[in-house]
């Protein structure tokens, strides 16, 4: 059976995610709004819970990312702490406080505050650069920029050491990934599907976009029952 390409419930990957260690990528928690191409990328807070619930039964030890500092994602704290699941928020690291002005949403962003008390509850930070830019379309001076700056500022800003990246809009290349290295980084994700093993590079690691579009009666039953 083909592994689909995006993450809703356990069934469908758990062979998959038997040979290697999964990453799973969350962008927003909260009521999906009905008639947004983007409904899926928003995800009921009831319906995270029960995916962590899910993944805890089964004994696996997925890796949870947010990616761009979406201010709903404190929603996420208490079932994370509840299933004892750390997660790691890539941040947009110039638009920390502002909205979201790359995907028309206009959704508010972490701001300070919110971004410590992330750290506070034991949860990593890291770069998503510093405007959610589309790094293969950028000149290499500019592109190093997004990624050193974001990573400079961060560390200034909140005190800890950034170590993980995510590239925006997922789209990367072997250029990027050299600059990501120089910059100091360890880690890197993408949003190539599929779980990482020993031989995944450590700067192109895969993740599963999680989508519930609410498209089948599962799905549609657990979003209006959160």
């Amino acid at each position: 059976m083909t592994t689909p390409g995006h993450y809703c419930e356990l069934a469908p990957f758990a062979a998959a995610f038997a040979a290697g260690t999964p990453a799973l990528l969350y962008h927003r928690l909260g009521g999906a709004p009905l008639f947004s191409k983007r409904r899926g990328l928003t995800l009921p807070p009831g319906v995270f819970a029960r995916q962590l619930a899910e993944l805890r039964a089964a004994g696996i030890a997925a890796v949870i990312t947010f990616d761009d500092g979406d201010g709903s994602s404190l929603a996420a704290l208490e079932p994370l702490r509840l299933h004892g699941f750390r997660a790691v928020q890539f941040l947009v690291a110039g638009r920390i406080g502002g909205v979201n002005d790359w995907d028309a949403t206009g959704a508010p962003l972490m701001d300070d505050g919110q971004v410590r008390e992330w750290i506070a509850a034991g949860h990593a930070i890291g770069s998503h650069t510093l405007t959610h830019a589309r790094l293969t379309r950028l000149d290499p001076a500019r592109a190093r920029e997004e990624i050193a700056a974001s990573k400079r500022l961060l560390e200034d800003r909140f005190g800890v050491v950034i170590e993980q990246f995510a590239y925006p809009w997922g789209e990367w290349n072997a250029r990027l990934v050299e600059e990501v290295a120089n910059s100091g980084y360890r880690t890197a994700f993408t949003t190539e599907p599929g779980v990482n093993t020993a031989d995944t590079p450590p700067l192109a690691q895969r993740r599963y976009p999680v989508w519930c579009a609410l498209s089948r009666p599962r799905e549609l039953w657990l979003a209006l029952t959160s």
